[in-house]
Order: C-alpha cells, then structure tokens, then sequence
C-alpha cells in the first residue's frame, strides 16, 4: 500500500493533471480526467505529457522522479509563420543545441491553431538550418552571413563551425585579424559617425565632410615619396625623436600599424564598416600633413577627405515631381495654343 505522502503527491499530481488543459483552454475527456494509477505512464494533454513514476520496493510508494512531453515522430513546425516537417531525430541530431533541449521533452512548446509546435523566430533561413541537420547541406555563398545569424540563435556548434570556414566569413576573420593591430579602431569610428551627425545637424545640411589621416608608418617620410627623400629619415637624430610625434589637423588618425596591409586596405575597411551602417561614404586624398618639423623634414602622412551622406533624394519622388511638372506643363502650354 503506498504511504501517506506517496497518496499526497498522487492527489497533488491528478489536481495539477486536470488544472493544465484548463490553462490552455481545452477541456480533459472523462477518460483522460482519470485518477493517475500506480505503475502507469498516463498521457496527460497534448502534447502528451508523460508521468514517469517507479516504485520503491523499500519505501512501498512511489518515487515521482520527472515529468516529460513526448513528441511525435514526425515533427511540424511554424517558425515565425513559415511552415516546416521534419523528423523528431532531426531537431534531436546534435545534443548541445537548442532545438534538440527543446524537443528534449524536458520543456513545453505552444503550439498553433493547427497543432504545429510554435517558434518565435523568423523562419526565412530555418530550411537551411534542417538541410544541415538532415544531411550536411550548405547555403549558398549569399546567405552564408544570415544562416550564420540562425545558427548562433539555435547554438548549432557544427554547421557554426563549417560556416566559419566559408566566404564570406573566413575572410572576415582574416579582416578582423588586421583591424585588430589597429590601436582604437571602433572607437575611432564611432567618432567619424558622431562628428559627421553633429556637423550636418549644426548646419541643417544632407552631408558633412571631415578629414581623416591614414598612415602605416610613424616616420614623415611615407612609402609614397622617392626614394631620395626616403633615405632623409636615417639623418634624424635620437634628440629629435619628439618632434615627429606631432598631431595632423584632422578630425580622426588611423595608424601607425605593422602588418601588410597597406593604407588603401585600411581605408576600405572604413568604408566598408560605415557602409553597413547604412550610411553613403565618399572619399579622396587632398593631399599631405605637410606640416613643418624639423631641419628639412616634413610630415607626409596623407590626408583624406571623407563625405559623410546622411540621406538621399528619393528616386521615387523625383521622378514622380519630374512627371508631373512635365505634365502640368504640358497642359499649360495646350491652352495657350487655344
């Protein structure tokens, strides 16, 4: 005979039974309203809850250890309203990853009108996520970045991996590999953004323009120059040192730097990071520092000129303003002729 407490958990147990479809605004059949019987794994609601129980011969109760879902052996899904089949050893494949604790039985997923298990998450790359999980596929080189973006969010360790190793990503790790030698890089940029937001705000202008100065070394004479004025550097003594460490009349420097990337490299990695902000970039070399030193030396890091845009004229409108003045035109000039 089962004791007290095992009769109290029992009781416990039926109550929480009846009370869950309740929740979810479904009503318990009479058969599935039973009292739970000892030694029996009771489907409780859909998706069917499993009771585990074992009995203690020492004890002469029961012994609730969990409470499981099981789930179907055929899976559908609704990802963020995209629909999706798949099978229960698919979502299961790979241990450490979301999907497969999610399906796990171990947690509760809601599910739609139709019964589809529900997933809050956009769904437009998810059947790339399957194809990985069921065979190995790979997306193509176009939607490697947002396939990525997935399997961070489903922490699919494996296709994370065989991502990284493909374009675009593998060559971002060699860009992020260079921009790393650069002392304050973000925050550099953060400052070409926030002096460009602030000159166009103060002057109620589309654009602003700001220099920027890029050098790879720290001696005046850059690679640019002959090789005559490049020889001038190992003239320069120790107590002159400080006089080259001056500060160009920009806005933002970038450099020095060791690596072999040079300042054309650099300057793509800055268009290429204010581009993915959204933001059109222009820019061009206006010429050197040139600023005096010392004795025959100049400074000759380069300067450029970066043109921030902060909006462009919708195409749309114009065409539509170019039609109709040519239409009101036109209609204006047929009356005269009347």
């Amino acid at each position: 005979m089962p004791s007290r407490a095992s009769k109290g958990r029992l009781w416990w147990l039926s109550k929480f039974h009846r009370q869950l479809p309740r929740e979810r605004g479904k009503e318990l059949s009479a058969d599935e309203s039973r009292p739970i019987n000892r030694g029996v794994h009771t489907h409780l609601t859909t998706p069917w809850l499993l009771l585990t129980s074992c009995c203690s011969v020492e004890h002469c109760g029961f012994h609730w250890s969990y409470l499981m879902y099981a789930f179907p052996e055929v899976v559908p899904l609704n990802i963020g309203g995209a629909h999706f089949t798949t099978r229960l050893s698919t979502l299961r494949r790979y241990e450490d990853t979301m999907l497969a604790a999610m399906f796990s039985g171990r947690h509760y997923i809601p599910t739609d009108s139709e019964g589809r298990y529900f997933i809050d998450r956009d769904g437009t790359h998810f059947g790339d996520v399957l194809n990985f999980l069921r065979s190995e596929d790979l997306p193509p080189r176009e939607r490697v970045r947002a396939v990525y973006k997935e399997a961070q969010y489903y922490a699919i360790g494996p296709l994370l991996e065989q991502l990284e190793n493909m374009q675009p990503l593998k060559g971002e790790k060699v860009r992020q590999a260079f921009l790393g030698l650069m002392p304050y890089y973000k925050d550099h940029l953060e400052r070409i953004v926030e002096i460009a937001r602030l000159r166009a705000v103060q002057r109620k202008a589309r654009f602003a323009k700001l220099k920027v100065c890029v050098f790879k070394e720290e001696m005046p004479i850059t690679p640019y120059e002959c090789p005559l004025l490049n020889s001038l550097r190992f003239e320069r003594s120790e107590s002159d040192g400080q006089l080259f460490e001056h500060h160009c009349e920009v806005d933002v420097s970038f450099g020095p730097w060791e690596a072999v990337a040079d300042v054309y490299d650099l300057l793509h990695c800055l268009v290429t990071d204010l581009s993915a902000q959204g933001l059109t970039v222009d820019h061009q070399c206006i010429g050197v520092c040139d600023k005096h030193l010392v004795n025959h030396y100049y400074c000759k890091r380069p300067i450029y000129e970066f043109k921030i845009t902060w909006w462009l004229p919708n195409a749309y409108h114009a065409e539509s303003s170019q039609l109709y003045s040519g239409s009101f035109c036109s209609s204006f000039l047929g009356l005269r002729m009347f």
